[in-house]
């Protein structure tokens, strides 16, 4: 689990593709301290493991779904990556729970400057934005933000001058593709309300059910 409290960037140092796979080694310093084989590490969102790491690098290896689901099939040599390390228990949880898990890519819309803030658009599918709240949460490219706003179409969240400077999420362009992680509580509440709607219709006892059953 992670906080979507983005801890470095990173920049991708090469990338080894394979058929549908890749093997990517990211240039790090501050969530290599202590790192271990196995660890997990969210880059843009997406829990990725440890698989070998040096004083100043680690590699992941990158399986065909995730490259199909996510914006890590868009990376390229000197790419920049917004990097987190697991919670641990007891730490602060400053931002909201956020598994590492993408539910959908989404297209960065529009940018517009208020003030000392940044209000960033970004369109997603129905799939998606059926989750997504007016001052929900939400994972962008694993940053934690606040739903500022929601309709059919897109969603708007409002960026902080330290939220800009600490990930890349302002330094993309339009029509760039962002990872997209819903808060799991609402997935978990649909996920029980479909089965419990499910099991009850299948409990109905109606004339049909009595006459099979040799009752009429």
């Amino acid at each position: 689990m992670f906080t979507g409290l983005v801890e470095e960037v990173g920049t991708v140092q090469s990338i080894l593709k394979g058929t549908q796979s890749a093997k990517i080694i990211i240039k790090a310093q501050k969530i290599l301290e202590n790192v271990q084989l196995g660890e997990s590490i969210a880059t843009n969102g997406v829990c990725l493991t440890v698989t070998d790491f040096t004083s100043h690098s680690f590699a992941v290896d990158v399986m065909a779904e995730t490259i199909r689901k996510t914006n890590l099939k868009n990376l390229v040599s000197g790419s920049k990556v917004n990097l987190e390390r697991a919670l641990r228990l007891g730490d602060r949880l400053g931002g909201h729970l956020v598994s590492g898990h993408i539910d959908g890519i989404g297209i960065i819309n529009d940018f517009n400057k208020e003030d000392n803030a940044v209000w960033v658009s970004i369109a997603a599918p129905t799939d998606i934005l059926k989750y997504v709240i007016p001052k929900g949460s939400i994972g962008i490219d694993g940053i934690s933000l606040t739903v500022a706003y929601v309709d059919e179409r897109i969603f708007k969240v409002s960026i902080i001058p330290h939220t800009k400077n600490v990930t890349i999420l302002l330094t993309k362009s339009l029509g760039d593709e962002v990872n997209l992680e819903c808060d799991i509580l609402g997935k978990y509440i649909e996920r029980f309300l479909v089965f419990r709607e499910s099991s009850s219709k299948k409990n109905e006892i109606d004339m049909n059910f009595l006459s099979q059953h040799g009752f009429v």
